[in-house]
């Protein structure tokens, strides 16, 4: 059992590193609070080769795995500048379209992700069904050798941002009459495609969307993989790389918010001038805090590590672990943070207030910490299914 990154990732992570502390917490926040993106450190990290590092050489990537873009994902939080987009796009859609779409979208749209050049978001996530896709109401439909695709999608991030959506829609099967899950590669201007921008109380330059599809017109090969069948081992190739990628983001905002911490409390002095991290009740707090986001990186690493060995079922019981356990570390790790720091974890200056709306959604999304303990209840500790 080895715990050590190999020297490759080990510069990936010192490179990363180097990058996001060029930019920082203060440049993240300012692009957030005016309504703007943080576009220049995106194409910086895609002409660096960031972007792409879980992508095949052959589309202009890196060649490496979830692992290697997960530290993508943790150092730049690490560094204040949690990145959503890194899950939806480098995660998700080039995974999906690398696993399972055709040899024509894998050359049409993998060397747009690796440089960043492209965005592909992602469209699962519905008003009524959430993210069930034995309920999606979203329905595809063929007319002549197109397709119609008619339905709501909300919770949708970055659709601004994007030249393409990735949505997960139902279609009937010919055979069977029985719905059955498919994957679209949609222009985010195609005609029938109206998003509506929702008002979160996140602190993020990435924005949520409400999506209406009303009859939008797709030609055939906008159906990610060769027919029907690919869908559902489509759906399923980015849930993984989603959890254990969010999971990386939480575990680098946790680290961001101990570090910014210690550093207040090694330093502020009170009461005689001994400095506040003398005192144990300030002291162990944020020890506790460290101690979990180290195990959540534990089981990060694991999880990325059964993913890019193939082992999908291993790989997708710690996927969800490490989620859970990032999302709750995070919102430690910043809670405590903020009470370190008194008054002065309120302020915008001091930069860890600033993400306590995000880390507090990162126990519900993308997957809630509630459906992560019935997934190990059941898959896990044998229990019947409670739902």
């Amino acid at each position: 059992m080895n715990f050590d990154l190999t020297p490759e990732q080990d510069q990936l992570r010192d490179a990363v590193r180097a990058l996001g502390r060029k930019y920082g917490h203060g440049y993240f926040v300012e692009k957030a609070k005016a309504g703007a993106h943080t576009t220049e450190l995106w194409q910086e990290a895609g002409r660096l080769g960031y972007l792409g590092v879980n992508i095949p050489t052959e589309y202009g990537g890196g060649g490496g795995g979830i692992t290697e873009l997960a530290i993508v994902c943790e150092e730049l939080a690490a560094a204040g500048c949690p990145l959503l987009l890194l899950v939806v796009s480098p995660a998700i859609a080039a995974t999906v379209i690398n696993k399972h779409g055709t040899d024509e979208q894998r050359k049409r749209h993998l060397p747009g992700l690796a440089d960043g050049s492209q965005k592909i978001v992602f469209a699962i996530t519905e008003p009524e069904a959430g993210s069930n896709f034995h309920r999606l109401g979203t329905v595809a439909r063929r007319d002549g050798d197109d397709w119609l695709l008619t339905g709501r999608k909300c919770y949708i991030s970055g659709v601004d941002e994007a030249g393409h959506v990735l949505v997960v829609a139902r279609t009937e099967d010919s055979a069977t009459g029985k719905l059955k899950p498919a994957l679209f590669i949609v222009p985010t201007d195609a005609p029938g495609l109206e998003k509506s921008q929702l008002d979160m109380e996140i602190l993020s330059p990435e924005n949520q969307f409400l999506l209406y599809l009303d009859d939008v017109r797709l030609p055939a090969d906008a159906l990610v993989g060769e027919s029907l069948d690919a869908g559902l081992p489509a759906l399923f190739a980015g849930l993984n790389p989603e959890r254990i990628t969010v999971a990386a983001m939480g575990a680098g905002t946790g680290r961001y918010a101990i570090e910014r911490a210690s550093a207040y409390t090694a330093t502020r002095t009170v009461w005689g001038g001994r400095t506040i991290g003398s005192h144990q009740g300030v002291a162990h707090p944020l020890a506790h805090a460290a101690v979990q986001v180290e195990l959540a990186r534990l089981m990060i690493h694991k999880a990325a590590s059964l993913y890019d060995a193939g082992r999908d079922l291993e790989a997708g019981v710690a996927g969800n672990m490490a989620k859970y356990a990032a999302g709750e570390a995070a919102a430690l790790a910043v809670d405590t943070a903020v009470q370190a720091l008194g008054g002065a974890g309120m302020t915008t200056e001091y930069g860890v207030a600033t993400l306590l709306g995000a880390v507090r959604a990162g126990r519900i999304a993308p997957v809630s910490r509630e459906m992560i303990l019935n997934f190990v209840a059941q898959h896990v500790l044998g229990q019947d299914k409670s739902y």
